[in-house]
Formats: C-alpha cells, structure tokens, sequence
C-alpha cells in the first residue's frame, strides 16, 4: 500500500480525448468542436495548464487535428476504443509521481478553483477523490453513494435502486489518486460488463476493497457537465459566454445589451470600451481603451487602437489594424489593411490589402481592387489624402500624401504627393435625346 505523496511531487492530468463524437452526429472529433472560437479541448488544457506539472492526453487512431490542438502536450493513442480505464492506462508511462487526475476532454468547463479542490481532497487524506454534482435532472448519470467525506461506490442510473437514485448525487466522471495507486488501480480493471469495456469508475471499488478512503468534491452542474450533443454544446456556449461577458464588464467594458454581445476565449480589451448590441467578437480580437464598437459589427482577427470608433454594421476581417481614432463607419469592410490614426472610412467601402495614412479620408463607395483573378496586390495611401465617392483603386498603386482622387474615379496609375486625379469617362450632353429615346419605346 502506497503512503501518501508530498504535495510538492509533480502533478499530472490525463485528458481523455479519443471519444468520436458519435452523438454529435460529425465527422470531427468531439473534442474539437469550438467553444467561444476555441477547441473544447483547448479549455480544459487551458485550465489544466494552471494547475498540473504535466499534462497527457489520450487520443484515438488518425487523429492528428486533435494532436496538432493538444500540442505541445505529449500525445498517446488509444489503438482500440476499450472504455475509460483502458483510455487512461495508455498514459501511465507518462505519470509524474505525484498525484494523477484523470479528465474528460468533453468536461471543458471546469475550472481552476475546482480542479484545486479536487487535489486538495486527495491530500487531505483520500486515497481516490473524485468530482460530483448535484444537477437539476440528475436522470442520466450515475450516483455517488455514501457521504462526500466516504464514498462506498458508484452505480449507474439503469442499476440503481430507488433510494440510491433519490440522492441526487452524480458522478462526473473525474478521478485524482497517487500515481503508483492510479496505475495499480487502471491495471487491475476488468472488463466483467455488458458491454465488455474496462471502467474507470471501477477504480471506487477497487479502493474500497483495500480498505482506502474515497471521498467526492462536489461542483456546479455548468463546470461538470459533459458535452454529447449540438444541444449541449449550445448549452456550453451560453455558460461560456456568460463567463466572458461578466470578464469583460468586470475590466471596464460596457456592453450596452450584453446577452447579444459574442465574445472569444482570447478576446482582449482595453479600458473604458463601450460595445452596442450584437456585436460578435471572433478569434484574435484586441481593442484598446476608449474604443466605441456599435451595433452589427463583426470583427475578428483584428487590432482596435485606441480612441477608434467601429460601426455600427462594420466587418473588420483577420489583418486588419485600426488606428489611434480612426473611424470605420456602417457597411464597411477592411481586410489585412493598416489605417493610420485619424483616417477615415464612414460608408459603403472596401479596403483591403492596403495601407492608409494618417487623416486620410476614404469616401463612401471606395473600393481596392486587390486581387486580380491570381494575386493579391497591395494599395498604399499616404497622409492627409482625399478619396473621393465611388473610386475605384487598382492594385498595385500608391496615392502620394496630400493628393486628391475626384469621385467616380477608376485609379490604376500612382498618383504624386499633392496631385489631383481624374480617373473617369468624360462626361457628354445630347439635348432632346431623353424625349426622343421615349418616343421610340412608346412605339414598340
């Protein structure tokens, strides 16, 4: 029988993560599926990461997209998909000798403070500890009997009796033990089941039956749920989100309607930032202080500096950067595109693969032509320029500081520093021909 290790022993997470996601009804593996832009594996590697030493994670046969997510975490694979315990028995090369945790890829909510709680229970003199959860519809999972300090056993909900159904308490599926303890316990396992898998909560009894202490921390339902459906994941988005929403509030972010505002895990603001309803903020977004985001704008992939004002209806695409009080206005997009401070681009325009100097002013109808069928090409404005309405600017093209490009223009040469350029058809006259262009409809 093992003593209990000193804390200070390095720790180690075993995350499972070969499961197919057969429920979900997709090809992609389960645990890609994103949560608020990231994996829902990348979650709890994320909170993992905060807590444990080491971290493994168990994968299934071909699926490198998963390994590529968990890196720079070591992989092993679970050759053929025999249950949990067999899952977890894979990664026993890989167990510092402090205490292991065995989790689930599809429990991405956990947090830090619960996983800490759940090692210092262990600690404290269980030989197994577990996490539990007393959800509103407890139907589906199975009981932890016993009190919390002394669980006797698990039983799934199809085996259970009516008084053990009635305790509400539910397994969540995560183990902590000492890892000599844990790889004794998955070794010992067997398949003695219907469906002939190899169980990880066998691991209670095989404690008990050495006379060992379990004992069971108890967590919210919204960390320690799993996730098996779309209808769960939506569930997950909206505990996500909710999370992140009062993150960013807590920072000094108004949200004006915050239950329409979509945020990502890697979202980064400022402060004194006020964002209207239905907003959505995809991967890579970093708004610095004192930005005002209005409604309908979608923005991912992009750099806010200070003092800019986005929207409302704007579309801000991965390479954009928009600079010290800059304003992007209603129904414009901008595209792997440098704005300088104070420029301008109020209505209806298209900027993208170019660079725009400081107080340039884009008029509304604007469009860089930057991709010619092969290539992109890139468009370069200087400071202190005017483009006029409905322009079009062929790329590659540079536009001098100070210069004017009249309305209605089509831009395919450079334009100097301080020039004016007319770039359209010349304008004609034909007197009485509307009257006469009339006349001969009529006689059709």
């Amino acid at each position: 029988m093992s003593t209990v290790p000193s804390p200070a022993l390095p720790t180690t997470a075993v995350v499972l993560a070969a499961g197919l996601g057969t429920r979900m009804k997709s090809a992609r593996p389960k645990a890609l599926h994103p949560i608020a832009g990231r994996p829902m594996l990348r979650h709890l590697l994320a909170t993992c990461e905060a807590v444990f030493d080491r971290i493994v994670v168990v994968v299934g046969p071909d699926m490198a997209a998963l390994e590529a997510v968990a890196a720079p975490h070591p992989c092993v694979i679970q050759a053929e998909r025999l249950g949990t315990a067999h899952a977890a028995l894979q990664a026993v090369n890989h167990f510092n000798p402090g205490d292991v945790a065995v989790l689930y890829a599809d429990n991405p909510l956990i947090t830090e403070a619960t996983l800490r709680a759940l090692l210092a229970q262990r600690r404290e003199g269980a030989a197994l500890a577990l996490l539990a959860m007393r959800p509103a519809d407890p139907a589906r999972y199975g009981r932890v009997i016993g009190p919390e300090h002394d669980v006797q056993r698990i039983v799934e909900f199809k085996d259970a009796t009516e008084q053990e159904r009635a305790t509400g308490l539910c397994n969540a599926g995560v183990l902590c033990a000492p890892a000599a303890d844990m790889a004794r316990w998955l070794a010992a396992v067997r398949n003695n089941n219907a469906a002939g898998e190899y169980y990880l909560t066998d691991l209670v009894a095989l404690a008990r039956a050495e006379g060992r202490r379990v004992a069971a921390v108890t967590g919210p339902e919204e960390e320690l749920r799993g996730i098996n459906s779309r209808a769960e994941l939506a569930d997950a988005e909206a505990t996500v989100q909710a999370r992140l929403r009062r993150a960013a509030m807590e920072a000094g972010v108004t949200l004006i309607a915050p239950a329409t505002v979509f945020l990502c895990t890697d979202t980064r603001f400022g402060q004194d930032i006020t964002v209207g309803p239905n907003v959505v903020f995809g991967p890579g977004v970093t708004v610095e202080s004192n930005v005002e985001i209005r409604s309908f704008s979608h923005l991912e992939g992009c750099i806010i500096r200070k003092g800019a004002i986005i929207g409302p209806f704007a579309r801000l695409r991965p390479g954009a950067d928009i600079g010290e009080s800059a304003h992007i206005g209603n129904f414009v997009e901008v595209k792997a595109a440098r704005l300088g401070p104070g420029a301008k681009a109020n209505h209806l325009a298209y900027i993208g693969d170019a660079d725009i100097g400081a107080r340039t002013n884009i008029g509304a109808g604007t469009i860089t032509c930057n991709y010619d069928g092969f290539e992109k090409h890139r468009t370069t404005i200087g400071a202190d320029v005017f483009i006029g309405s409905d322009s079009i600017l062929v790329a590659p093209v540079e536009i001098g500081d100070r210069a004017m490009v009249t309305a209605g223009s089509v831009i395919t040469q450079n334009v100097p520093p301080d020039a004016m350029a007319f770039g359209r058809a010349r304008q004609q006259i034909v007197e009485g021909r509307a009257a006469v262009f009339r006349a001969s409809r009529k006689k059709q």
